[in-house]
């Protein structure tokens, strides 16, 4: 008869802010007892609480800042995005997954997002709006290639959180952070950017063009064609 191991200490901290979060003990916004506090409360030493401290650090749970204050400590947030995206990212790097599966991902929830109808219509627009400046700051002939790449990051997050799903919208970040470094590296030179450049400028006033006039089906192809088009340059050069 197989035997659970014991969880190890830090776990126990774990378990009991994920128990707190459930029953509402602790919500975004409060501040978790500080590290001699939780020491004493689990029975575990003052180094495990580090450990359990620096994980939910990373996985987006709570945000830490020095000194003292009612500022200072570990305060409860929720940013699940960061968590996912720095784990893909290490998954990447160990070629657990490949960027081919990044790309498919990807193409599976933007297609999606944009079949559906938005959840809230004045949040649509904003968006609308929003993404029309993207693609005019995108037309800057000036642009780095850098900052293209953020803008182009900001401009499909937005148009997949319309759907209103917050599980998507915070895998579509996770995503395209788990990717960045490869899409800055891509294109070797700024001479064999400028014609792909030109490319994505078209794709994606038509992508927004048919989200603007309600043309879901055609965005969700529109958007399968663009990053599929954009991962092919890339893996030609």
């Amino acid at each position: 008869m197989p035997i659970n191991p014991a969880p190890r200490a830090y776990q126990i901290v774990l378990q009991a802010i994920e128990e707190d979060l459930r029953t509402e003990k602790l919500s975004v916004g409060d501040q978790l007892p500080g590290e001699r506090a939780l020491a004493e409360q689990h029975g575990i030493s003052r180094a495990s609480v580090r450990d359990a401290i620096r994980i939910l650090d990373v996985m987006g749970i709570i945000k830490t800042s020095t000194g003292s204050g009612p500022n200072s400590g570990a305060v409860i947030i929720s940013n699940p995005s960061a968590g996912i995206s720095q784990a893909l990212r290490l998954h990447l790097a160990a070629k657990g997954i490949n960027v081919r599966e990044i790309v498919e991902s990807r193409i599976l929830l933007e297609t999606w997002a944009a079949q559906m109808n938005p959840r809230d219509p004045v949040y649509a627009q904003q968006v609308i709006d929003r993404t029309a400046v993207l693609i005019m700051r995108m037309d800057d002939p000036q642009l780095s290639r850098e900052a293209f790449h953020r803008i182009d990051a900001e401009f499909h997050v937005l148009l997949a959180s319309m759907a209103g799903n917050s599980v998507v919208e915070s895998m579509m970040e996770s995503l395209r952070n788990s990717i960045s470094d490869y899409v800055s590296d891509s294109v070797p030179s700024d001479e064999a950017w400028q014609p792909v450049v030109r490319v994505l400028r078209r794709q994606h006033k038509a992508i927004h063009h048919a989200f603007a006039t309600g043309q879901r089906e055609r965005a969700a192809q529109l958007l399968e064609e663009h990053i599929n088009w954009f991962y092919s340059q890339t893996r030609s050069m």
